[in-house]
């Protein structure tokens, strides 16, 4: 046992002197922090820049169609407003023949779409705070030129004005806009004797029975990526009412309207002036 210990005690000597050395001369050779490569820092840059780019498109994506589903949104709105507003003034129409009759006239053309009568309106109707207690108003729906020129914007516009009185400036210059960017507002009414829907009523002192209204909007489409889809809506109306005759007007005049003596017969409907 003893003489084993002493056979290795020599060499761990050996092996102390070495290291012992080795402590007292360091190697030349010096050791530099590990470091990225130029290869590495140019794909770690790529990496990063397909992430913003991916991060970049999918934000545009949401906002895109974020502002598509608004425009959606508001354009459903304009089109039940506008719908409404025609169908809630079409079931009060006012007719009166005789000599009232060019304050009650009728009147649909197609070229440019325009829709004129009187009615009755309720209390709730758009602009009704500007004429007080004069409900028994002419309308006027015309298809008019948007203020955006550049985008061939059309604009569903509503004139009114008391009947008896001429329409004021601000009401002739700043119309209410019921709708905007319509690609189409088609009004027909049925006519009795051909028994087919016309496009223009040239019996200007009496009232269809029905009026069949189409309204269509559509987004701006020289945006392209932000227009909204076409909505199209069609609604076929009964008017409640027909036109009164003079005989059963009481002493030729009229509820609500002009007093006796106006001019007599029917008034051409190129005469008429809103």
């Amino acid at each position: 046992m003893n003489m084993n210990s002493s056979s290795r005690e020599p060499g761990s000597g050996r092996q102390a002197r070495v290291r012992g050395a080795r402590s007292r001369h360091p190697s030349p050779v010096t050791r530099h922090p590990p470091a990225f490569t130029l290869i590495e820092v140019m794909v770690a840059i790529t990496i990063f820049s397909m992430v913003v780019a991916a991060i970049y498109s999918s934000w545009s994506l949401i906002m895109r169609a974020s502002r598509v589903s608004q425009e959606v949104a508001a354009q459903v709105q304009r089109q039940r407003v506008a719908i409404h507003t025609i169908e809630d003034s079409l079931t009060c129409i006012q007719s009166f023949g005789g000599p009232s009759m060019k304050y009650y006239s009728f009147i649909v053309s197609g070229d440019p779409p325009q829709l004129d009568f009187t009615s009755l309106l309720p209390d709730n109707f758009p602009r009704n705070g500007k004429f007080g207690d004069l409900n028994m108003r002419q309308l006027q729906f015309t298809l008019e030129a948007g203020p955006d020129a550049e985008k061939s914007e059309k604009d569903l516009v509503l004139r009114q004005k008391p009947i008896l009185l001429d329409m004021d400036e601000g009401e002739k210059k700043n119309p209410l806009v019921l709708a905007r960017f319509v690609q189409t507002f088609n009004v027909e009414c049925w006519d009795t004797n051909k028994e087919e829907w016309i496009k223009t009523w040239t019996y200007t002192n009496t009232i269809p029975p029905l009026i069949r209204v189409k309204l269509v909007l559509g987004g701006n489409n020289n945006n392209f990526g932000y227009a909204a889809p076409t909505l199209a809506v069609t609604r076929v109306i009964a008017v409640p009412s027909q036109t009164m005759p003079p005989e059963a007007q009481g002493g030729g005049g009229s509820p609500g309207g002009p007093p006796p003596g106006g001019p007599p017969g029917g008034v051409p409907i190129n005469n008429l002036h809103f």
